[in-house]
């Protein structure tokens, strides 16, 4: 298990990259270009965290029934709910709750990267489209989880929102993922932050032609991870039968979506998983699914057109179920 930090870059591995401390910057290093962004992140539950979470009954009771003293002291809360920073050598201090680097990657090693517009005089108006894109993959291969890849930004939700620990909730009791999770309708609510699509003025809601995009991507990213939680579950038990149920609900949402688009890439995708036993003793295929299953989403976030997609309409979850 790790933490859910840091960009992808092999969809074979079956672990997200750990988080490291060392090159986590804190949001004080974003906010000096995304002032907008960080003031909305700050009226989130995601940002609440840092203060409220270890104070509820329910989380402690959590850590007494792990035995952990402390929710903000132990990998096993801290790797989803909390941002940890090394403030000196051998220090590491939890110094955020779910915050920008949870979601985009620890950010000392791209940082830079993304904020050179082309040299020392160059700005985000004048940079040219070449450069642009070169910027984007160079921060991506530095490990920066950027939005204009969706898959790199789901995967990073359903890492925590599939709670991928089997210890954790059947004997801590914690909630076997969000079973409510669905990438347009909880990224579009209070957690949206898309102010550079206005040049700062508006915080924008997402086209529809990258919503439907979304939609598909986030359902296959969240087949994806309930699949590898499920090849997690060594026991037949809350753990693992929720994981198995979520994974066969997310392949039908799949379906929903083939019968109206007949796409080559999500025919690959259900492909993977159509004769597929979640059963305790099949970890291993269970995971080689997994993989198929990134990959397809990973190329279907790079090169679908929402534009050619709208027959999925009907499916996409309309603003007023916005989480928050």
């Amino acid at each position: 298990m790790s933490l859910v930090c840091g960009g992808v870059q092999a969809q074979e591995t079956t672990e997200l990259p750990r988080c490291d401390p060392a090159k986590v910057l804190g949001d004080d290093a974003c906010a000096k270009c995304h002032q907008q962004e960080i003031n909305q992140w700050r009226l989130t539950p995601h940002y609440r965290t840092f203060d409220v979470l270890h104070r509820k009954p329910e989380a402690k009771e959590i850590a007494d029934k792990l035995g952990l003293r402390s929710v903000k002291r132990n990998d096993t809360c801290v790797r989803c709910h909390y941002t940890q920073q090394e403030q000196r050598p051998g220090r590491v201090r939890v110094v955020a709750g779910v915050s920008c680097e949870s979601c985009h990657g620890a950010a000392a090693d791209w940082v830079n990267l993304h904020a050179d517009y082309g040299g020392p005089n160059a700005t985000k108006s004048s940079e040219s489209p070449q450069h642009k894109q070169h910027r984007r993959e160079a921060s991506v291969a530095a490990g920066m989880n950027n939005p204009s890849d969706i898959y790199l930004i789901a995967r990073q939700c359903l890492g925590c929102h599939t709670t991928p620990d089997e210890q954790l909730v059947n004997v801590g009791g914690h909630n076997a993922g969000s079973q409510g999770f669905e990438l347009v309708s909880w990224s579009q609510g209070m957690v949206r932050h898309n102010f550079q699509r206005t040049d700062g003025h508006t915080n924008a809601p997402s086209s529809v032609e990258r919503l439907r995009v979304m939609y598909l991507v986030g359902a296959m990213a969240d087949l994806e991870m309930s699949l590898r939680a499920a090849a997690k579950a060594t026991t037949a038990s809350t753990f693992g039968q929720t994981a198995a149920a979520r994974a066969a609900r997310v392949k039908q949402r799949l379906w929903e979506a083939q019968r109206r688009l007949d796409d080559r890439l999500l025919a690959k995708a259900l492909d993977a998983v159509s004769d597929l036993q979640l059963t305790l003793d099949n970890s291993e295929a269970i995971v080689q699914a997994a993989d198929r299953v990134g990959r397809v989403a990973q190329e279907f976030s790079r090169t679908a057109d929402g534009a050619t997609l709208g027959a999925i309409d009907p499916l996409l979850p309309p603003p007023g179920q916005y989480k928050n």
